[in-house]
């Protein structure tokens, strides 16, 4: 095995490491059941498991189910599909509306859900699988998942991107040849799908948690059917045309990132400017560090991803620091990290059915996302414009209502972090707050996106939903300010020196191990030959 395959094995490990506390294993896919018409719903018992360990978990009463839904409801011919459904039964004697939980992505299952503390009390917990993701019908694309890693050594170069939309509109081919209808796999078709399943479940009023992407479905659901909606929580929220990342956007973020840092006496010392040490290295990569390669577009989208959330965030300025005092080992371990996690992180034909509604394809993505001077452009923006823009991926019916901000009267709560470079604050508080006559917004001082909000301080977040969802009143009592910490301890540089030693010690050890069985071979033919 190559070097760098044992080094991003390592890194492997300690990402599985990280996210033991997730759901248990995949399910088997389903199927639409002999004879069922559209909204059919059957349910049985479960125990749903949440891990807590390596070898722990923790087990609820559920029940889960099949619910049949149209491929495509504005086409009468349309065939059907299947959807899983989750309920999870609340704890409590007097449980009131249900929460349906809306996730991230696009292109990521509807099917996870682990924070049950507090929620279940009071709820009953419902997933409802998203269509193209969970259920019988799945856009998959192995044709984007060999091209996402580029080639040319540069996955921004205008190679990769050609690429990449070649891959797209092959995607886009082989799944209609397949049968697949993609007009049917857009934001209000999900909406639908969810809408479906409250009906089969026997629920007037449901309350809504809806995290990144799945805020965008939770803004929408409150337009076309706000009678069926009690309250709705959003976390880390995601207004229209806003999976688009703007590069003014990230570079006023990167500079709010610096003021933090000067107030930080580590850090201080070690970079007198963070801005402008990100803007020096990201313009300015190496293309290796000893025999592994650094890839500089894929360095620059991990850069902009791992500053999503605060923790992921110290580890990027600590490798950009490091390289800009000459050590790049840090860039080499990101580039094997984009190559070990990327290609398989997300159902790359749903990504692309839901994220072309955000990205028309008049705008020059490749010019735009990386205008002269920026610290750091916005890579993930160039990435995705550029290749839907060199793609034949058809136009999503998406309704043009949607793409604008709607009044509305549901009762609402807006979480947003200070620092969340995927969904900035402040877009939800100038585009959407305005327009929810019963709406609120928490701003949490220093915090990034979804899993900040979920993990920096659980026990607030808890009483913040659990209060929203119980009195109408968001309580945010609990919270207190807590600094950006730049400290990562074991951080990039140093895994990637640690994982190259092992693979140094490896080979040794192989070479001695081969070195001992010639040795005792020669000496027993030298005994037989004597």
């Amino acid at each position: 095995m190559k070097a760098q395959k044992w080094i991003g094995l390592t890194l492997v490990m300690v990402v599985l490491v990280s996210v033991v506390t997730a759901c248990g294993a995949k399910e088997s896919p389903i199927t639409v059941p002999e004879g069922a018409q559209a909204g059919y719903l059957i349910m049985e018992p479960y125990i749903y498991k949440i891990k807590t360990g390596m070898f722990s978990s923790v087990e609820y009463e559920a029940e889960r189910g099949t619910l049949v839904v149209p491929e495509n409801r504005s086409d009468p011919k349309s065939r059907l599909i299947a959807l899983p459904v989750m309920r999870i039964s609340a704890t409590g004697d007097n449980p009131t509306e249900p929460i349906f939980w809306l996730a991230g992505g696009p292109g990521s299952s509807n099917m996870k859900f682990s924070r049950l503390k507090g929620l279940l009390d009071n709820h009953d917990i419902v997933m409802v699988g998203y269509r193209g993701v969970d259920g019988s019908s799945v856009l998959d694309s192995p044709e984007m998942k060999k091209a996402i890693t580029g080639v040319g050594g540069d996955l921004l170069s205008d190679q990769s991107i050609i690429k990449l939309g070649d891959a797209m509109t092959r995607t886009a081919v082989r799944l209609e040849d397949e049968g697949v209808d993609l007009d049917g796999y857009t934001i209000p078709e999900t909406i639908n799908d969810m809408e479906a399943a409250r009906i089969g479940l026997g629920y007037e009023h449901i309350n809504l948690l809806s995290a990144s992407y799945g805020t965008r479905v939770a803004i929408i659901y409150a337009w076309m059917h706000p009678d069926s909606l009690h309250r709705s929580a959003m976390i880390s929220v995601n207004p229209p045309g806003h999976m688009v990342w703007e590069p003014e956007v990230v570079d006023e973020q990167i500079e709010y990132y610096a003021d933090l840092g000067r107030q930080d006496p580590k850090l201080s010392a070690r970079t007198s400017d963070l801005a402008e040490t990100v803007r020096s290295v990201t313009h300015n990569m190496p293309r290796r560090w000893l025999f592994l390669p650094i890839d500089p577009g894929k360095v620059k989208f991990m850069t902009h991803f791992m500053l999503f959330q605060r923790g992921t965030a110290a580890s990027v300025f600590d490798v950009l620091i490091a390289a800009e005092g000459g050590d790049p080992s840090g860039l080499a371990l990101m580039t094997l990290a984009y190559d070990f996690m990327i290609p398989s992180s997300l159902t790359w034909g749903l990504w692309t059915a839901i994220g072309a509604t955000d990205y028309p394809k008049e705008r020059d993505y490749i010019t735009e996302m990386d205008p002269p001077g920026s610290i750091l452009g916005a890579p993930t923006s160039l990435l995705v414009g550029g290749m839907l823009q060199r793609s034949a991926w058809p136009e999503p019916p998406f309704p043009s209502e949607f793409r604008q901000v709607q009044n509305s009267e549901v009762e609402t709560l807006l979480v947003s972090g200070s620092i969340d470079f995927s969904t900035p604050a402040q877009f939800a508080t100038e585009e959407l707050l305005p327009y929810l006559a019963n709406g609120k917004q928490v701003i949490l001082s220093e915090f990034g996106h979804t899993g900040d909000v979920w993990e920096l301080q659980p026990e607030a977040t808890v009483l913040l939903l659990t209060s929203f969802y119980d009195t109408g009143v968001a309580d945010d009592s609990l919270y207190t300010y807590q600094p950006m910490d730049f400290d990562v301890g074991l951080g990039f540089p140093e895994m990637a020196k640690i994982a190259l030693a092992i693979v140094v010690l490896v080979i040794a050890g192989l070479g001695v191990l081969v070195w001992f069985i010639v040795r005792r071979v020669r000496r027993r033919r030298a005994r037989q030959a004597a």
